[in-house]
């Protein structure tokens, strides 16, 4: 006899939804603990709505931070358990403690009617970002002229068509063109999409024999965006229909704004026509933020973690002047060299030194990697022990010869890239499990041993800095 559905049995069959504490238990696991405390722990579901699940965070800058981090992983650990789920959507519960009770103070909303999407896509996180706006660009002289030129088209469209603004990595292009997303999007159909997605999206409608809806999503819009242009060069086909889209968006009055990490005259393998297009609007471009500029971003990235964390010590003037004065690249290593500060101290209950800062961020200052040799940390070891560099890669097991050589092994496998046989070899052939004790032993007595720690401090800062042994 087959099995009827009642209402209720139809009920329960509708309300079988994802086991979110299973989804939670998962992530600790593949992302680690500590990502998972410090981020992903304040991720509360909410509902699941047909091919999406919607999830709670308390506040914008948290929800900005997963999303640009970890979304993709945590789609991907949903879809383990529910490979309908496509898409993953935010919104913002701020939770006020009063008198004991929980208060949940929901966000409003945001109005998205404006903005338009490309359906069915496994690469939909490049929205345009709340968080990313005009009043929180922090603007110097590298800058100033990208700045003003976005603000001007977003007061009043097709005044620059197309609007091109490039630089390199991380000088805050996309903070830009989100920026005059968010402002046009008010009044204006809005459609912001990366070179690289606009690629797989035409790719996929070609397969699907479905160009015509493409055609309608592209050329039936007010304000494109488009990110990082450079990427779609040698794509011949596309670049064919990228010009008639454009064509089509200039004769209609639509606002058009590209960025690119080099001018149009140096895009490789993009057509001359499309170059030439690109030329003949307003080209401006990002450069290298100076010390004044980069001192200005970092007390401002200081100030809103501190505001985040109010529990958190505060970055030192000394550390922020120092990161402002040593990373040069872009604004993006910036804002990553104070969240790693950031999750130091929160992880060592504590502000890293100078010492330690330089040891945190080894990757990010101007130090190249290859002045870090294994023989440079052995004569820096030998000499601070005081001892000679035969003895320390003798045979011998004296006391005085064994603790300073575990401390060159162990500064060697944190400041080299260096494998443990490697390692090994530089050791008088010894034999890599040698060296895996050497190390525990250094970071076992570091537990217990303050002097230890002190010890492997100054070594490090002679090691990274060997003319700046005064800063300790």
């Amino acid at each position: 006899m087959n099995k009827m559905f009642t209402p209720n049995n139809l009920n329960q069959i509708n309300s079988e939804k994802l086991d979110w504490e299973l989804i939670q238990s998962e992530m600790k696991n593949k992302l680690g603990s500590d990502i998972y405390e410090s981020w992903l722990k304040k991720i509360e579901f909410v509902d699941e709505i047909n091919n999406y699940i919607l999830l709670s965070v308390p506040t914008r800058f948290i929800r900005d931070w997963i999303t640009s981090r970890y979304l993709d992983q945590i789609l991907q650990i949903v879809r383990n358990y529910k490979k309908e789920i496509h898409r993953i959507e935010f919104k913002i519960v701020e939770k006020n403690i009063i008198n004991g009770e929980v208060d949940e103070i929901k966000s409003k909303p945001i109005n998205d009617e404006n903005v338009s999407f490309i359906k069915d896509s496994y690469l939909q996180y490049n929205r345009i970002d709340p968080n990313k706006r005009f009043d929180n660009f922090i603007t110097g002289s590298s800058n100033k002229l990208a700045y003003e030129a976005s603000l001007k088209v977003s007061e009043s469209i097709a005044h620059y068509n197309p609007l091109y603004i490039y630089g390199g990595v991380g000088m805050g292009k996309t903070h830009l063109l989100n920026a005059i997303g968010l402002e046009l999007k008010k009044n204006n159909k809005v459609m912001f999409i990366s070179a690289e997605r606009f690629m797989y999206q035409f790719v996929k409608s070609i397969k699907s024999n479905d160009m015509v809806k493409f055609k309608e999503y592209f050329r039936n819009t007010d304000i494109l965006l488009i990110d990082d242009i450079q990427f779609m060069n040698g794509k011949e086909a596309m670049q064919e229909e990228f010009f008639h889209t454009f064509n089509a968006l200039l004769d209609k009055g639509s606002q058009i704004i590209v960025s690119a990490d080099r001018s149009p005259n140096k895009l490789s393998r993009i057509q001359e026509r499309i170059k030439s297009r690109f030329s003949g609007g307003l080209v401006v471009d990002i450069q290298k933020p100076d010390y004044q500029l980069r001192k200005e971003i970092v007390a401002k990235k200081t100030e809103e973690m501190t505001s985040l964390y109010s529990d958190q010590k505060k970055i030192s003037q000394d550390i922020q002047d120092f990161i402002s004065n040593e990373i040069t690249g872009s604004i993006r290593e910036l804002v990553g060299a104070v969240n790693r500060l950031v999750s130091f101290s929160r992880i060592y209950n504590k502000m890293p030194n100078l010492s330690e800062t330089k040891v945190v961020l080894k990757d990010l200052l101007n130090i190249s990697e290859n002045k870090v040799t294994i023989d440079l940390i052995q004569t820096i070891v030998c000499k601070f022990f005081k001892i000679s560099k035969n003895e320390m890669l003798s045979a011998r097991r004296s006391r005085y010869l064994v603790r300073p050589r575990q401390v060159a092994i162990y500064l060697t496998k944190i400041l080299t890239s260096k494998s443990l046989p490697e390692i090994g070899r530089e050791f008088s052939n010894r034999d890599h499990t040698t060296i895996i004790h050497s190390v525990k032993t250094v970071e076992k007595l570091k537990e217990n041993d303050p002097e230890m720690v002190e010890n492997i401090n100054k070594l490090k800062n002679q090691i990274l800095y060997k003319n700046q042994e005064n800063e300790i």
